[in-house]
């Protein structure tokens, strides 16, 4: 099972030079990928952005949305700046999609929150269209650049709820992306999103990708308090906060878990921004994994 680390780029107030050393610190280590999720109305970095920024200061980790609210988002533009950071890396973008589940993200847009799911629909077959370089209409040609990956980056799709978890079977998808439910409630979701992915004849089986925050640190549960309560709000937050693994044996216990349960990648993300916990975190995976090649070649090979 391959680890990645998740940028604090959600984590009020972090200097973005710090997000730059981060992401460097985490090329020179075993993370196999950098994560991170996405809001419109908080106080975080815009996950394109930052992921581009990301990119541009590494060579060998995957840039990962986990997730991203596509449904904000203008469908051509979106799969344009997609198709760029990918170009722009090497291959290297993996994206998450969800429709997201706050009101005023969608105020702030201006989107619809209403028809979110169907414009993600809709949005799965553009992106497959535009990154194969078909035109979109007869009065309207081909939207480059061309994405290093053959078809464009991979797709996860993000969610919970049947409606969700059909889209894994469109031809774009690669696979299934987890939040932070835990092991049990990721399994149980994959499944599900297994039996659609073969009921659609599709050949192989879907990437099975989980995501869970860790702390770090003798003030690391106040400190993800904070965090995760202004984040989700007082109710979740604090049920994250109850399981948080904040020592080095319960992170263990977290990675063998998802280990356990088949997950292909487990990426963890942060809850503070302090820089050492790259490498503090880097010693308590070195177990489970070892650095990849310099480059990887592009995803699937």
């Amino acid at each position: 099972m391959d680890i990645g680390i998740g940028l604090p780029a959600a984590i009020p107030a972090t200097p973005g030079t710090l997000i730059l050393n981060w992401a460097r610190k985490a090329d020179e280590g075993p993370f196999s990928s950098l994560g991170l999720i996405d809001r419109l109305v908080f106080s975080n970095y815009s996950p394109l952005i930052a992921l581009t920024a990301a990119g541009a200061v590494t060579l060998r980790v995957r840039l990962v949305t986990t997730v991203l609210l596509a449904p904000l988002f203008n469908t051509g533009v979106l799969a344009k700046e997609l198709a760029s950071i990918d170009a722009l890396t090497r291959g290297r973008l993996t994206v998450g999609v969800g429709v997201g589940a706050r009101k005023d993200d969608f105020l702030a847009a201006p989107a619809s929150f209403e028809g979110r799911g169907k414009k993600l629909d809709g949005q799965l077959d553009e992106f497959r269209r535009i990154w194969a370089g078909d035109r979109l209409s007869a009065g309207v040609g081909p939207i480059g650049p061309q994405p290093v990956q053959p078809g464009g980056p991979p797709v996860l799709i993000g969610g919970r709820s049947p409606v969700a978890l059909r889209r894994v079977a469109h031809p774009v998808v690669a696979g299934f992306i987890s939040g932070s439910g835990g092991p049990a409630a990721a399994r149980q979701h994959y499944d599900t999103a297994t039996k659609v992915w073969n009921d659609a004849g599709r050949p192989g089986r879907p990437r099975f990708v989980a995501c869970s925050y860790y702390g770090i640190g003798p003030d690391a549960i106040d400190t993800a308090r904070s965090y995760l309560t202004n984040y989700y709000g007082a109710q979740y937050g604090e049920t994250i906060v109850k399981s948080l693994p904040v020592t080095p044996p319960a992170i263990k216990e977290t990675i063998r878990a998802y280990r356990d349960i088949g997950a292909d990648e487990l990426i963890l993300w942060p809850t503070s921004m302090f820089l050492e916990q790259v490498d503090n975190l880097a010693d308590i995976v070195s177990e489970f994994t070892s650095l990849p090649p310099a480059i990887p070649p592009p995803f699937g090979e």
